[in-house]
Formats: structure tokens, C-alpha cells, sequence
């Protein structure tokens, strides 16, 4: 790699680490401001990459999202889906699958020269959400802690939910599973990854509650401890051919459940024990996220800007607006929250982390009309950065007035449903937007 593209790189961190309180509440994000760093090192700018691989690139995004998974299914709990009694929930339930089927049939007149399952694929890929895109949607204490958490859940679980419909739909379109047939694949997949991921999460987090009863571990090494999960997870799942993705979300899901019916605290917080475990993980996936989407800027939006056409704007534009919009105002019908509320929920459905890896894991199956596929897909997340982070302080802003004015007027009202602040609004990874 050119020294001068991790001059680039290191800088970019620098500058936002300095400035990322003051940039929150502005219109620039910090995945905006990485990949406006990669545009500036890539094909496009300094031509710094030019000769680099896909695989570096490939194993960045493939280490952040394991990461990500990990730590944001190791804080999943049972009550934060119940809590609210409808909005996650349905958002998942209902709101998740209905996004998928319309982006299927939107996809089939706008994306030619992509058969049923890789029309399918761009559906899946671009279903899962990530607030942290939003940043303020979910940190601006004007709106209500119900909408706010409620979408902060749903994008910490989205991308897990989703993993079985990638592995099926890019087994379908023939793509991942060699010899193996489509049904042995999803089986191999969900079942072995599943059982490889809760037996690694079960097993550490055993391990760390014994240590911290008897005070054998010091606190740094308890935070660096849990990130062997992922680490032993991933590859022990891909070797059985499996999922390696399944697998850390399994682990995660499996780890944070062990340490939270822990009678001795793992990282000396009680009942948030299994936060504190993984405080470092959180870290590493906060920066290997932003080194994704500089790495995005520069390797992969490029040639996908070089080659753009009016049908995959349509598409991602679509994507971004009714694709999600719709299935969020079916997902809540009879709920009694207000027009307002769903507009609000239904915009603030970006496109982040996710949506690039199992996109680049689709492009490099080589499948028919991979570049419509790539590109669709890598235009939707270029799109979703710039517009979702330019529109979370305004929208915030207004959302939260219209909010304070309507329950002056109506104290019954829906949104003011009663939810326990506790991690409210800060988006899973940290408070900095490029989680």
C-alpha cells in the first residue's frame, strides 16, 4: 500500500476524532467524512490505490462486520424487544421480510441482465438498516425515547435476521455452496454455524465469569478476552463451511445472555456486565467501520461512479424511500402512532455496513450481471451516507418540535410511551456515528 494513502487514512481519524462531538450535530457524518477520504485517495483522486487487491479490502469489511455483529448481538436483551410492545417487534417481524419481497419486485423491471435469485440477492443485501448512518435520529433527545430506541434496536438485529436469507438466496442464485446443494448449504449454514457460534460465545463467557470470581484476570485483558469470540467463531464456522457471519452473531447472542444471569460481575457493572466486556470490541468495530468506508470511498464507489446508469439510481433511490417507507407504514398499522412518527421511523432506515459486505461477498461469486448487482448496491450505501446524515439534524430537529407541540396538546399520545432511557440513543459501537 502507498504510505501516503495511510497518511490519508490516519489523518482522516485524527481530524474526526477531534471534531466528532462538534460534527454530530452537523450535516457531516463520519461516514461521510471516510469516504470522502477514499474518494480523495482512490481512482478518482490521488490515484493512491490504484494497484491494490480486492482481497485487503475484502478482509477489512469481512473483520468489521464480524465484529459489529458480535457486539451488537451480545447486547440484544429479551425485554428490549418487549419493552415497547410493538415497535421493534414489528419492524423486524413484519417491517424486515415486506422489505425484502418489495425490493424484489421493484428490482425486476429496473435491473437487467439479473436473474430471479440475484434480483433476490440485491433485496436481502440492501434490507438490513444501520442507524449509526443517522446518528442523530437516534441521539436527539427531542424525539421520543420510543422511536429512538426502537429504531436503535432494530439495527442491531436487522443484519443478524438477515443472514439466512443472504445464504439462501446466494445459494439459489449458485453462488457459495460448490458441490453442495442449495438446501445442504442453508442447513450447513444456519444449523452448524448456529451450533459452532453458541458453543464458543457459552464457552468464553463461562471462562470469564470464573475468572472474575475469583479475580484472576485484570480489567484490561477481561475487555481484550472477549474479543477471542469472534475471532475463534468466524473461522471455525468457515472451515466447517459454514457461516462465519451466523456463527459471531450466534456467539454474540450466546455470550452477552451467559455473562447477564452472572452473579459475579465480569467488568465490575452488574447487570451491564456483558456492555462492559466487550467495551473494547465495540472500539475496534467503531474503527474497523470507519476504515470501511474509507476503504469504500476509495476502492469500490470509483468505478461504480465511473459507470453509472439511470436505472441503478432509480433503484437506490427507491430503495432509500418506498422500498423501505411502505413495509414501515404496514409494519404499524393499528398502532396508533401518528403520520409524523411513521415518516420518521420509515426514512431513517440507512444503509451501512451490512449491505457493502454481502454485497462484495455476492460480487465475488462472479454471478450473472455482477456489475449491475455491485452497483446498485454500492450506489444505495453512497446515497444512504450523504442523505441520511445530512437529513438526521434537520429532520431530528423538526420531528422532535412537531413532537413536543402534539403532546402539549394530547398528553395520551402514542410516542410518549414510557421506555427505560437506559442506552437510548446511542447508537451500537459508541456515541460516534461511524460505528
Amino acid at each position: 500500500m502507498n504510505p501516503w494513502a495511510l497518511v490519508v487514512a490516519g489523518t482522516a481519524v485524527a481530524l474526526y476524532g477531534v471534531l466528532s462531538r462538534r460534527l454530530s450535530t452537523t450535516v457531516v457524518s463520519g461516514p461521510l467524512v471516510f469516504v470522502a477520504a477514499g474518494l480523495a485517495i482512490g481512482p478518482l483522486g490521488l490515484g493512491l490505490l490504484q494497484e491494490e487487491g480486492p482481497e485487503p479490502v475484502r478482509a477489512l469489511l469481512e473483520g468489521a462486520l464480524a465484529v459489529v455483529l458480535f457486539t451488537d448481538a451480545s447486547a440484544i436483551r429479551g425485554r428490549e424487544l418487549r419493552r415497547e410492545r410493538f415497535l421493534p417487534l414489528r419492524l423486524l417481524a413484519v417491517g424486515l421480510p415486506l422489505t425484502m419481497v418489495l425490493g424484489w419486485l421493484v428490482a425486476w423491471p429496473l435491473l437487467p441482465g439479473l436473474g430471479m435469485w440475484e434480483l433476490a440477492l440485491v433485496a436481502v443485501i440492501l434490507g438490513p438498516t444501520d442507524a449509526a448512518l443517522g446518528q442523530q435520529a437516534v441521539s436527539d433527545r427531542r424525539v421520543p425515547a420510543l422511536v429512538r430506541h426502537g429504531v436503535d434496536v432494530e439495527s442491531g438485529v436487522n443484519d443478524g435476521l438477515a443472514l439466512p436469507f443472504f445464504v439462501l438466496a446466494l445459494a439459489a442464485a449458485g453462488g457459495g455452496h460448490g458441490d453442495q446443494g442449495v438446501g445442504e448449504t442453508f442447513l450447513r449454514a444456519l444449523l452448524l454455524s448456529s451450533a459452532i457460534g453458541s458453543v464458543v460465545g457459552w464457552a468464553v463467557a463461562r471462562l470469564l465469569r470464573w475468572s472474575a470470581a475469583r479475580g484472576w484476570a485484570a480489567h484490561g485483558w477481561r475487555q481484550l478476552a472477549s474479543l477471542a469470540v469472534p475471532v475463534v467463531a468466524y473461522p471455525v464456522a468457515v472451515e466447517a463451511e459454514g457461516s462465519g457471519f451466523i456463527a459471531v452473531w450466534v456467539a454474540g447472542l450466546a455470550f452477552g445472555n451467559v455473562l447477564r444471569k452472572s452473579a459475579a460481575p465480569v467488568g465490575g457493572a452488574g447487570a451491564g456486565e456483558s456492555g462492559d466486556a466487550t467495551a473494547f470490541t465495540e472500539r475496534l468495530g467503531l474503527l474497523l467501520t470507519s476504515m470501511s468506508f474509507l476503504a469504500f470511498g476509495a476502492t469500490i464507489l470509483g468505478p461504480v461512479l465511473e459507470h453509472l446508469t439511470w436505472r441503478m439510481l432509480v433503484y437506490a433511490v427507491l430503495s432509500l424511500t418506498v422500498i423501505r417507507m411502505l413495509p414501515v407504514a404496514v409494519a404499524l398499522l393499528g398502532t396508533g402512532l401518528r403520520p409524523p412518527t411513521l415518516a420518521y421511523i420509515g426514512w431513517f432506515g440507512p444503509r451501512g455496513l451490512a449491505s457493502l459486505v454481502f454485497g462484495l461477498l455476492a460480487v465475488e461469486e462472479h454471478l450473472p450481471g455482477t456489475h449491475v448487482l455491485g452497483g446498485a448496491v454500492a450506489l444505495t450505501v453512497a446515497l444512504s451516507v450523504c442523505l441520511h446524515g445530512a437529513t438526521a439534524p434537520l429532520l431530528g430537529g423538526r420531528y422532535g418540535a412537531w413532537y413536543a407541540r402534539t403532546l402539549a396538546i394530547h398528553p395520551g399520545l402514542k410516542e410518549h410511551a414510557d421506555v427505560p432511557d437506559e442506552g437510548v440513543g446511542t447508537p451500537r459501537g459508541g456515541p460516534d456515528p461511524a460505528r
